[in-house]
């Protein structure tokens, strides 16, 4: 008796095809999660890289960020940063405001775009006012104080507004009409011109307490035409009291020589902040990232350059007149946020994401084994209508035949269900079947042997069967 056609397990490529993408799907869904993971990690730790407009160029602002833009990327820290040459502060603050920098190196006390904040304080400003006291045997000068200014000539060091305004507030909270005051501004490649006027009877110039260039205008000046008197300004608590971006400040005694003692005791003065600012729209992420390093690096600038140990952090006060902004604010405080406050939202993305690749991931894998699986249920369906046709089996050979065809099912689907294509429910039902199939040969196979012991022929149908149990009963 052949084998029945309902165990033919067909062996062409088409008709039994294996979809074996179990270890391909893995590997897609490794790869998914490690892309994934390495373009999160890149986005993360990437350096954020910042433009700072400053100038002019080679002025001490510019050889200071260029310095800091070095120290920046030898540290290999979170941000790098990227000097854009500008003609003054005025320029700087004009690249800010277009967006064409992140941050801008800028006087205090400048008309700011609309919410700029301060991120560090590079140095403090100060004011220093003198008139020369004439040389041996000329007329001394009557300039011994700021209200003796009234009907004299200034010479400013510095162009644009910036200088001339404070000079202005100065003049005008010291009782002295600013419009009765002649003032004459020269930059700083005409600072020898400007010493040797003489028409000029007081000289103005503002920087950082220890600016050589101050000190060198200074001793010109007492060289031409005597030594300086220093002009005190009395009413600079009242100033930075109606002006808030003013600060009452002295000037220590010997501040500018040391011999002659120049001054020679210490001067009341106005100083204003020379500032680092940023947009409020800036990330506050990247402001702390930058503050940070910012102060790890300079101890090592101060080494060779001693204006970087003039950086100070700037005023965190909400009430302050230019407020710090919230990045650099919260790395000053302390209260900068941890690695879960700053990423939790984007981690928890990056767990629904690979959950969701893995939902897509099943259902591919379900979808194309969807003819493994109707191939398997149809096995099962052959094995269990092929148990008729083992009890109408004749011989052991064809039941052999018949469990070899099983034994080849068996194996399709345990291979399936390796793979997934199945499930373990689906392969439970197998075994049901299959045993009911196997007990079904068993049974017919001790039928056969009974039948073979009489030596009564076995017949096809179910009458073959009565000979056997009437010769076994006689028996």
């Amino acid at each position: 008796m052949p084998v029945p056609s309902d165990l033919s397990v067909k062996r062409d490529a088409s008709s039994r095809r294996r979809y074996r993408f179990g270890p391909w799907l893995a590997l897609a869904r490794l790869l998914s999660i490690l892309t994934v993971a390495l373009a999160l990690a890149y986005w993360l730790w990437q350096p954020a890289t910042l433009r700072i407009a400053v100038g002019p160029a080679g002025s001490d602002d510019q050889t200071l960020v260029l310095a800091i833009a070095k120290a920046f990327d030898a540290k290999g820290g979170a941000v790098r940063l990227v000097p854009v040459e500008a003609d003054g502060t005025l320029q700087s603050l004009n690249l800010l405001g277009a967006g064409k920098a992140d941050l801008a190196v800028v006087r205090g006390d400048l008309a700011m775009p609309p919410d700029t904040n301060s991120v560090a304080i590079l140095r403090r400003n100060f004011v220093v006012l003198w008139a020369p006291s004439g040389r041996k045997g000329a007329p001394r000068s009557k300039v011994t104080e700021i209200a003796a200014l009234n009907g004299h000539r200034i010479g400013i060091v510095g162009l644009g507004d910036a200088n001339l305004n404070l000079l202005r507030v100065i003049l005008a909270e010291s009782g002295v009409n600013p419009q009765k005051v002649t003032t004459t501004q020269f930059g700083t490649d005409r600072i020898a011109e400007m010493t040797q006027d003489s028409t000029l009877d007081a000289f103005m110039m503002v920087g950082a307490i220890d600016d050589k260039v101050i000190a060198e205008t200074i001793a010109a000046t007492a060289r031409l035409r005597g030594e300086p008197k220093f002009l005190s300004v009395d009413v600079s608590e009242a100033i930075a009291e109606r002006h808030p971006l003013y600060e009452s400040e002295e000037i220590p005694a010997g501040a500018f020589a040391a011999t002659p003692q120049r001054p020679d005791d210490k001067i009341e003065t106005i100083a204003v902040n020379h500032l680092i600012v940023a947009p409020s729209s800036l990330s506050d992420d990247t402001v702390a990232a930058f503050t940070r390093e910012l102060f790890a690096v300079r101890p090592s600038l101060a080494k060779d350059l001693p204006g970087a140990s003039h950086i100070q952090k700037p005023d965190t006060d909400k009430d302050a007149a230019l407020p710090a902004h919230p990045g650099a604010a919260a790395y000053i405080d302390g209260n900068e946020r941890s690695f879960m406050d700053k990423y939790s939202d984007y981690i928890w993305g990056v767990v629904l994401l690979l959950s969701g690749l893995g939902s897509v991931a099943a259902w591919l894998r379900h979808y194309l084994r969807r003819e493994e699986r109707s191939l398997n249920a149809l096995h099962r369906d052959r094995l269990l209508t092929a148990i008729s046709s083992v009890r109408e089996a004749t011989s052991l050979d064809d039941l052999a035949s018949m469990q070899s065809a099983a034994d080849d099912i068996l194996r399709e689907t345990l291979a399936c269900h390796e793979d997934g294509a199945i499930e373990d429910g689906d392969l439970a039902a197998f075994g049901l079947v299959l045993a009911q199939f196997h007990q079904a040969i068993v049974d017919r196979r001790a039928v056969i042997a009974r039948t073979d012991d009489t030596g009564a022929p076995v017949k096809s149908g179910g009458a073959a069967l009565q000979p056997v149990a009437i010769s076994t009963a006689a028996r």
